[in-house]
């Protein structure tokens, strides 16, 4: 079900704790001469270094493992030792970053808190960045990634049937447009999707105008920059494996959506709530008031963010039938 939700006001703000978390990574950000006219490697250089901090700490995991898969660098965390040869259920974690920044180490935190919190086996991979590799480069490696978790489930002691796929922002994109090529191909769809503040959309709504700016972690800028850099053609960003909003969502799995109220994206993840309820799937959407964009990165020092991975991770070894 969806959760109840007020219309959000105009004096509605950003929750303490995060807004310390948005103002160290802007304080970060600002130790670069313009950042945002550096070159893209530079770039994503020193975004990897200024979210060191909060990649850092949180929970141990039994062991962890990178190897490749579908042709992209990946890691495996295991929460714990399967009990017996039982396999243990899977998330296949797509990370954000507009497509263009970011990797499964500006996220490795985020997945081991999934792990430890859900007890589950949690993957992520480096898929191939934009502009470099523009769309449907990064979708296809997902996709095949997908695929080959199942294919090689004994050996990395998962189940194959009980595999969720996941992500945030542009990883959560990547994670309902790989669903909906998974059914056009008449193949095994994951068995639940984690959304979390997705880039569902590229048309502008009333929380872009209302969210825009540096308090609010991610600008109207930003986005624009981040969608160019996926799809070249603008006429393409109407594609339903571009923009999942505008897709037939019957037959999609069971879905969990995490939406940060202070989001230039609030609306378009609101959308996508109602629209996959309305196709027939089994929606829980929780609705964070105060959070912003990327707020689950903030965990470190953030009950909002603490509070938000748990909702999440009960609602994933639910769905997955991870034992109490």
């Amino acid at each position: 079900m969806i959760s109840t939700i007020e219309a959000m006001a105009e004096h509605d703000d950003v929750d303490p704790e995060i807004r310390s978390f948005i103002a160290a990574l802007n304080h970060g950000y600002g130790q670069f001469s313009d950042f945002d006219a550096l070159p893209l490697p530079e770039r994503r250089a020193a975004a990897e270094t200024v979210r060191e901090r909060w990649r850092a700490g949180g929970p141990v995991m039994a062991e962890t493992s990178e190897t490749i898969i579908a042709g992209c660098r990946a890691r495996v965390h295991y929460p714990h030792a399967p009990a017996g040869a039982a396999p243990l259920p899977a998330l296949l974690y797509i990370h954000g970053g507009g497509w263009t920044m970011f990797s499964i180490d500006t996220h490795d935190r985020l997945m081991r808190e999934y792990a430890a919190r859900a007890g589950i086996v949690v993957i992520g991979i480096d898929y191939s960045l934009s502009p470099e590799a523009r769309y449907p480069v990064a979708l296809n490696e997902v996709v095949a990634a997908f695929r080959a978790l199942r294919r090689d489930a004994a050996t990395l002691g998962i189940d194959p049937a009980a595999i969720a796929i996941g992500g945030d922002s542009a990883g959560a994109n990547l994670s309902v447009a790989a669903c909906l090529a998974l059914r056009a191909a008449d193949d095994v769809l994951p068995a639940a999707m984690l959304l979390n503040y997705g880039a569902f959309d590229p048309a502008e709504t009333a929380s872009y105008a209302r969210f825009d700016g540096p308090a609010y972690m991610l600008t109207i800028a930003e986005m624009d920059r981040f969608w160019g850099n996926y799809v070249a053609d603008p006429a393409a960003r109407a594609d339903p494996l571009v923009a999942p909003l505008q897709a037939d969502l019957t037959g999609l799995p069971t879905a969990f959506l995490a939406i940060a109220e202070c989001d230039i994206l609030a609306d378009a993840n609101l959308t996508m709530a109602a629209r996959l309820q309305a196709a027939g799937v089994a929606v829980e959407a929780q609705f964070y008031r105060g959070a912003t964009h990327s707020f689950l990165e903030a965990v470190s020092v953030s009950s909002l963010a603490d509070r938000a991975l748990d909702d999440a991770a009960r609602w994933l070894a639910a769905r997955l039938g991870v034992a109490a």
